[in-house]
């Protein structure tokens, strides 16, 4: 419930406060809507934080980017004033993305599973970056969505192979963080005193409460008869970062060549600026509450990825075994 309430809390703001129309402040909102846990890695990444917070800033923002695109295509679509918004043309794109997101990884991993197409354990880790440009670029090809290609094909090499997933994750972050660097460099760039000073005040106003207001809101709601502690919650409230996909969504919007583009990227702008300062400067404050916290929380457990990647290691690791016992057998 989080995703759609801070999409219509947002979106509200921007009508009210800013004076969008309801077209452009749904798009806003939805530009806005995605978290990036990059920003709190202090906080994400601290073993004392409870696991199942950790793993649940991880999960909000791994699938609210890929979530929120349709509202992102569609809202733009309407901001644009063509009238028609071509949805046989729009669902064909984002149904030919999850096609290809789901059946050029599944394909892959089943030829890598035969003796034919295996790799070495030297090259493993780039199978995922292998599977990553065939996908973009048979969606570019057939003209698919490449967000949602990409999006489909990450959630399917991590479910249908662990293995897979494995051996990419470590050479895996490290790109991924590489090139989400140089998209905030990028952006970063553009961030002049010249070009934060053509922002309102009205505008400065809105990026502070989308920050401050919507988020603890939104999740104060979906949090209703949740286990979490008042603690953890508050947590999870504050911690609601804006970063890459917005960064992307928002370049989108500007390149599409709408009325109201250039102030919608100031607006998105303003309100990254203000949450990357926001949220990395609070991210240890906020993770080391935990080591003194005196409250019992009313659930203890191992973190559920940490248990996951420990029973895959455990499947692995038999499924070598019997490997090793048939060869030596053979001998």
């Amino acid at each position: 419930m989080g995703l759609p309430l801070t999409l219509v809390l947002t979106a509200l703001l921007a009508r009210y406060v800013v004076g969008l129309d309801w077209p452009e402040a749904l798009l806003l909102a939805a530009v806005l809507t995605p978290t990036d846990p990059v920003f709190a890695a202090a906080l994400v990444g601290n073993k004392r934080v409870p696991g199942r917070l950790r793993h649940m800033l991880n999960v909000e923002s791994g699938i609210n980017d890929g979530l929120v695109l349709p509202f992102v295509i569609i809202f733009l679509g309407v901001s644009q004033g063509s009238g028609d918004l071509h949805l046989d043309e729009l669902g064909l794109e984002l149904g030919l993305g999850l096609l290809i997101g789901v059946g050029v990884p599944w394909a892959a991993i089943k030829l890598e599973q035969t003796r034919f197409f295996s790799a070495s354990t030297a090259y493993a880790p780039l199978n995922g970056l292998a599977i990553g440009l065939v996908v973009l670029a048979l969606s570019q090809a057939v003209h698919a969505n490449l967000f949602l290609a990409a999006f489909a094909a990450g959630v399917t090499v991590a479910t249908f192979g662990p293995r897979q997933r494995k051996a990419f994750e470590e050479f895996g972050e490290l790109v991924a963080e590489l090139l989400k660097l140089g998209a905030l460099l990028v952006f970063g760039a553009l961030m002049s005193p010249t070009f934060l000073g053509e922002i309102s005040w009205e505008g400065w106003v809105f990026a502070v409460l989308a920050l401050v207001a919507v988020r603890p809101l939104a999740l104060a709601l979906a949090f209703v008869r949740s286990r979490l502690s008042r603690r953890e919650q508050l947590a999870a409230m504050w911690f609601g970062p804006k970063g890459f996909a917005s960064v992307v969504y928002g370049l989108l919007v500007l390149n599409a060549g709408i009325a109201e583009a250039d102030l919608i990227f100031h607006l998105v702008a303003a309100t990254i600026v203000l949450s990357i300062l926001a949220h990395s400067s609070t991210d240890i404050v906020v993770a080391r509450s935990f080591d003194d916290a005196d409250e019992v929380p009313r659930w203890q457990g191992p973190d559920p990825r940490e248990e996951q990647e420990k029973e895959e290691e455990r499947a692995l690791g038999e499924a070598a075994g019997r490997g090793e016992g048939k060869a030596g057998s053979s001998v």
